[in-house]
């Protein structure tokens, strides 16, 4: 492909980065590209188009991401092998690339998939309580509910989220702190918008959150994997290879997708390094709840003393994910820049919402179904572990968690655990493959399975042999 094609220009609307990657998605959808074709490095095409570095590394991240390229180490980036819809060479027609395995974190289908991850039991929710102080509140509406929504969230709510944080996570906060957002994807976007400019470098756990990178990166954010191993984010590796990064993403408690802790030498390292380069840390706290062997953690930001910390949560996978809320605790010292932020932004939504979790909240509700849900995914958890030693004990290695409600097995052997993944997709089964979270080279393969959604022992059986009956075609 001529770099012509590919040059951008600067008196176009849209960023660098996105016109980069749009044409190179024009050139694989006119066949001026196909599949396994090799792309030039980030180096190279930065120095022959007179561009930033950076700006070109966006792009090819976005576009990884999406499916259309795929980096193969030493061997440079190629056009994917696995795209679906390709027209012939030289035909022009409509693109489409391969499902991404993303899209299957946020399955819209009405029905659950089996192995299905982030999805609580959704069976052992309590309806009648919910339902009880639904109709309570619609009674009971009055007129601020039915006003403009304040962009910070319902009052009631931040305060709530205040007391229970400090309780159960050792944070101490106060509620204006506290900001509600749409989802985790809100919390990281009123980041971005507050504190970070496009083209900011971060470090990001390798393997770590898949719609997360996705998410950042299309707000135009570069990514440095940092590798996780039994003690979490290899801090003295992340300064080696970005010790200037602006921020870093972190899942301290129960690192997603592995599972591990954070040490606590580690956790110091973080904070340290946070302090000294006036860096940000984004701590992603999203199922600490879940833990079966005592009490949980403590978060990284009852350590921070120095307001380094952006802590999030979210009520997707306490209570269940309709409800698209989450939450963002900010230093005070950065208070009035988010409120500012928040005012530029759309805020969670409706008070009615916030307000029926505030009530949950309140009088009681939430603890005792936290406190339920601990026990049911201790047997749940247990289910699968079972099924998956009976079924493919020699196949697969579970790797042992504390808590949470997805389950790692690493295959033993040479099993392609993309390609697994894939064919268990196709056959209704939701796993994920661990190299998919990953955002370069391949490592050990892994599945990630759910389990919350598993109601007995027989039914997750029947599941396990369906998925154990891909490993012999």
């Amino acid at each position: 492909m001529e770099l012509e094609h590919l040059t951008p220009s600067r008196e176009h609307d849209a960023p660098i980065y996105l016109q980069l990657y749009r044409r190179y998605r024009e050139a694989i959808a006119s066949g001026k590209l196909s599949p396994g074709d090799r792309v030039p490095s980030v180096r190279s095409l930065a120095s022959e188009l007179n561009l930033a570095r950076g700006t070109v590394e966006v792009a090819y991240q976005m576009l990884v991401s999406e499916g259309y390229f795929t980096t193969r180490g030493t061997s440079g980036t190629v056009v994917s092998p696995h795209l679906d819809g390709l027209p012939e060479p030289g035909q022009a027609a409509s693109f489409a690339p391969a499902q991404s395995p993303a899209s299957s974190l946020s399955n819209s289908a009405r029905e659950v998939l089996p192995f299905q991850l982030g999805l609580p039991a959704l069976d052992a929710f309590p309806r009648k309580a919910w339902v009880r102080l639904t109709g309570r509140r619609l009674r009971t509406l009055d007129t601020a509910a039915m006003t403009y929504p304040d962009e910070a969230g319902y009052e009631p709510l931040r305060r709530a989220i205040a007391t229970y944080l400090g309780i159960s996570r050792g944070i101490a906060c106060s509620h204006e702190q506290v900001f509600v957002t749409a989802g985790y994807r809100g919390a990281l976007e009123l980041v971005c918008r507050a504190l970070l400019q496009p083209g900011d470098l971060g470090w990001y756990e390798e393997p770590g959150y898949l719609l997360a990178r996705q998410f950042l990166q299309q707000a135009g954010m570069r990514l440095e994997p940092v590798p996780v191993d039994e003690d979490g984010l290899n801090v003295a590796s992340a300064q080696q290879r970005a010790a200037d990064a602006r921020f870093a993403v972190v899942t301290p408690t129960h690192q997603s997708p592995t599972g591990v802790a954070l040490s606590l030498p580690r956790r110091l390292e973080l904070l340290d390094w946070a302090s000294r380069r006036s860096a940000w840390i984004i701590e992603d706290d999203y199922d600490s709840e879940f833990r079966y062997h005592g009490r949980p953690l403590p978060a990284l930001k009852s350590l921070d003393r120095d307001g380094r910390v952006l802590y999030t949560g979210t009520f997707s996978k306490v209570l269940f994910p309709g409800l698209r809320l989450a939450y963002l605790v900010v230093p005070a010292s950065q208070v009035a820049t988010f409120n500012a932020a928040a005012h530029q932004y759309p805020s969670a939504g409706s008070i009615l919402s916030q307000a029926m979790v505030a009530d949950f909240m309140e009088q009681g509700h939430f603890t005792r179904h936290l406190r339920k849900m601990r026990a049911l995914y201790a047997q749940r958890h247990q289910f699968l572990i079972d099924a998956l030693s009976g079924a493919m004990g020699q196949r697969l290695y579970v790797s042992p968690q504390a808590g949470g409600i997805h389950v790692l097995a690493y295959l033993n052997g040479r099993n392609d655990d993309q390609a697994l993944a894939k064919a268990a997709r196709g056959n209704g089964l939701a796993v994920h493959a661990l190299n998919d979270w990953r955002m370069h080279s391949a490592g050990q393969g892994g599945l990630l399975m759910g389990f919350a959604n598993f109601k007995t022992a027989e039914e997750t059986a029947i599941s396990v042999r369906q998925l154990e009956t891909l490993f012999s075609r």
